[in-house]
């Protein structure tokens, strides 16, 4: 059911794709803030801040500046989750990654300038990772445990085209989070600089 879901979602991305005005590709690196480490009666709660996070994103304009686009960043190496809230324990090496799926308004400002604005739904993937493997019906066999929260996803990026359709692009993306319990239900902001290419016919 879950490929099947999957296949679906790919064939009606792929029909918009080849519908669209304008598709944007990017990779890049950026870090996360968060609110600082606390302590309180239920627990130590360690800071989301910090980190080299990764991501890739696409963002497909569909019809008069309106499209739709998604984003994941993952932190590039485990960090050591030093709290003692939920189910996790003290010294737990942990990955977090960030997803989302937006809708967009984007604007071309001039040849060599846009930006972009975006809200959607997304989630945060906890992945505590421990020293055996474990193994499912439907998830195969990892060596980690995730924690999944819900998470509300706000963004805007400026691109600028140095070379061609290339472009370098600064962004900034807010993420409101559900449940956060393992660092004090605290939300994160995540800010990277992308390099990328956009497909715009007529460009």
């Amino acid at each position: 059911m879950r490929k099947l879901v999957v296949s679906l979602v790919v064939v009606f991305a792929l029909g918009l794709t080849a519908q669209a005005q304008e598709f944007h590709a990017a990779f890049g690196f950026g870090t996360v803030t968060a609110p600082s480490a606390t302590t309180t009666s239920n627990g130590s709660f360690p800071s989301l801040s910090g980190g080299l996070y990764p991501s890739v994103s696409g963002i497909v304009i569909v019809r008069h500046h309106i499209g739709f686009g998604g984003n994941v960043a993952w932190r590039g190496s485990r960090s050591i989750y030093s709290g003692s809230s939920g189910n996790f324990g003290i010294l737990a090496p942990v990955r977090p990654i960030f997803y989302d799926f937006d809708a967009v308004y984007s604007r071309s400002f001039q040849k060599k300038v846009g930006a972009d604005v975006m809200a959607g739904i997304g989630g945060e993937d906890l992945r505590f990772y421990t020293p055996y493997v474990q193994c499912g019906n439907f998830s195969g066999c990892t060596n980690y445990v995730s924690s999944n929260h819900f998470a509300g996803h706000f963004s805007a990026d400026v691109r600028y085209y140095f070379w061609g359709h290339a472009f370098i692009r600064p962004e900034v993306h807010y993420y409101a989070i559900h449940n956060n319990q393992e660092y004090n239900n605290a939300n994160a902001a995540r800010f990277t600089v992308s390099i990328g290419y956009s497909f715009l016919p007529g460009f």
